[in-house]
């Protein structure tokens, strides 16, 4: 199996919490699920651990945990990165993009009471691809979306119900802001958006 493959299928693990924080990551058991040998399989882990999602704990690789003071530095950067990955955004999609968009607004009205945590999740990470791709920053765009995804931990820890509703507000404002090309829109209704999703991830809203 090619180790992107193995990379990619193991990140989702992560991020989706079907490898749960801070649990332990065997290689001879990674070797045989994957169908390769112990060697890939350290590659792999070698290259999950630069981009944070593992850590080493002695002689052994585990899932990094999930804490505050990881949620508080990634908001940092996301509240500047990400501001300026949707101003460029904005100046930059082009008439298919905006057509795209008009049918990401149409799927955010399918969501319901009974739509799972992490379809809303999942759906919302989407979105964020669809902008940054928009961007036209290949780099800035892998940098935002490995933050999004350490982001969506934290979601998908969350033992209550989303609410699709307040979850994809600002979604539709930023989608509104893109279409008017209204840059201070943008930078209110993205700062916002960060904002309240650390503040619903704390429970604080």
């Amino acid at each position: 199996m090619d180790p992107n493959a193995i990379f990619d299928a193991l990140r989702k693990k992560i991020i989706h919490l079907e490898l749960a924080p801070e649990s332990v990551l065997n290689l001879s058991e990674l070797a045989k699920d994957f169908n390769v040998s112990r060697t890939p399989i350290k590659e792999v882990l070698i290259a999950l651990q630069a981009e944070e999602w593992i850590m080493r704990q002695g002689s052994h690789f585990i899932i990094t945990p999930l804490s505050l003071e990881r949620i508080r530095e990634i908001t940092e950067i996301r509240m500047i990165l990400e501001v300026r990955a949707n101003i460029w955004a904005m100046q930059r999609i082009t008439g298919p993009e905006l057509e795209g968009l008009k049918k990401i607004k149409e799927k955010i009205g399918t969501f319901t009471e009974n739509s799972s945590n992490q379809s809303i999740v999942d759906f919302d990470f989407e979105i964020h691809h669809f902008v940054f791709k928009a961007a036209k920053n290949t780099h800035l765009a892998k940098i935002l979306e490995r933050l999004l995804g350490h982001y969506l931990r934290f979601w998908l820890s969350i033992p209550r119900q989303i609410d699709h509703d307040l979850f994809f507000m600002e979604a539709l404002e930023l989608i509104e802001a893109i279409h008017k090309k209204d840059e201070a829109m943008i930078n209110e209704c993205t700062t916002r958006h960060i904002q309240n999703s650390v503040a619903q991830i704390m429970g604080t809203r």
